[in-house]
C-alpha cells in the first residue's frame, strides 16, 4: 500500500501573515484618509480634467487596492526566506507611508507639484513590491499588485493634468 503524499500546509500561516501586513495598509488608509479633503474650497476650485472619475469611485477602488496589497504582502511573507520577511514588511510600510503622504501633500498642504514628485516615489515603491513578489516566485502577489501599479499611473496622469491646468 502506498501512503498518500503529505504536505506541510500551515492553515494559520495566511492569517498570521495578514496580521503583519494589515497594520501598515490600515495605517496608510487611515492617515491618508485624514489628509484627504475633496470637499475643501481649494480642491473644488481646481481645474480638473474631464476624465477624472467621480468622487464616489475613489473609496471602493482604494478599498480593493488596499485589500490586494495586504493579501499580496501576506503571500510574499509566506514565500520569501525568513531573513527577508522584515525587508518585505518595511517595503510595505514605506509604500503605505508614501501613499498617505501624497494625500497630505496634495489636499492638506495644497501642493500638487510636491505631490506629483512624491507620487513618482510612490510608484517606484509599488513597483519595488511587485519586483519583490516576482523575486520570491510569487506571481499571484505580483498580479494582485498590478491594479495598484495601474491606479498609481492613472493618479500620476491625473496629478500632472491638475498641475498643468492650475499653474
Amino acid at each position: 500500500m502506498i501512503a498518500p503524499a503529505t504536505t506541510s500546509i500551515d492553515h494559520l500561516a495566511l492569517p498570521r501573515r495578514l496580521a503583519r501586513t494589515v497594520p501598515p495598509v490600515l495605517a496608510g488608509a487611515v492617515v491618508g484618509g485624514l489628509g484627504t479633503r475633496p470637499g475643501s474650497p481649494w480642491y473644488r476650485a481646481l481645474r480638473k480634467p474631464s476624465w477624472q472619475p467621480p468622487a464616489a469611485v475613489f473609496g471602493p477602488v482604494w478599498t480593493a487596492l488596499y485589500a490586494a496589497a495586504a493579501v499580496a504582502g501576506a503571500s510574499m511573507l509566506e514565500r520569501v526566506p525568513v531573513d527577508d520577511r522584515h525587508d518585505v514588511e518595511r517595503a510595505l510600510w514605506l509604500n503605505m507611508g508614501l501613499n498617505a503622504g501624497w494625500c497630505w501633500l496634495f489636499f492638506t498642504a495644497e501642493k500638487p507639484r510636491w505631490a506629483l514628485a512624491e507620487i513618482v516615489l510612490l510608484q517606484a515603491s509599488t513597483l519595488d513590491l511587485v519586483r519583490r513578489a516576482r523575486a520570491a516566485g510569487d506571481d499571484r502577489a505580483a498580479l494582485a499588485l498590478a491594479p495598484y501599479v495601474g491606479w498609481n499611473a492613472f493618479a500620476t496622469a491625473l496629478n500632472v493634468a491638475i498641475v498643468r491646468r492650475n499653474p
